[in-house]
């Protein structure tokens, strides 16, 4: 069960997010999701990954944005704004080809990533 933290402590991860990503180590990134994350995105088929568009647990999650990694040696993403809840982060950024995208991240009693789903723009 999540508990409620602190919008500074949440803002903090959004900005710790971006910076693992943004270094490009996925070990580090990881660090960040529990073993049982749960994490959806339209993008997730189209890797050759579940048809659901969500992957479930750490080692699928490494499996999948490892694939993404070696797609886009450019990555990288530009902090626009982070929203907070009581037991989440939205990180809406935009990645290195001009793209908006808000990430939903919900972490657990430990601060630890439970679910995650990158949201695109509509087309």
């Amino acid at each position: 069960m999540s508990q409620h933290h602190q919008p500074s402590t949440l803002a903090e991860l959004g900005r710790t997010w971006i910076e693992v990503w943004n270094a490009r180590d996925l070990e580090r990134v990881l660090t960040l999701y529990a073993d049982d994350v749960v994490m959806t995105s339209d993008r997730i088929p189209a890797m050759g990954f579940d048809e659901s568009g969500t992957v479930r647990g750490k080692d699928v999650l490494r499996a999948y944005w490892g694939k993404a990694l070696a797609l886009l040696p450019n990555l990288h993403f530009s902090l626009i704004e982070l929203f907070v809840s009581p037991d989440s982060v939205a990180v809406l950024y935009e990645n290195e080809r001009g793209k908006r995208i808000c990430e939903y991240l919900r972490v657990n009693a430990a601060g630890k990533i439970v679910q995650g789903s990158a949201n695109h723009p509509v087309h």
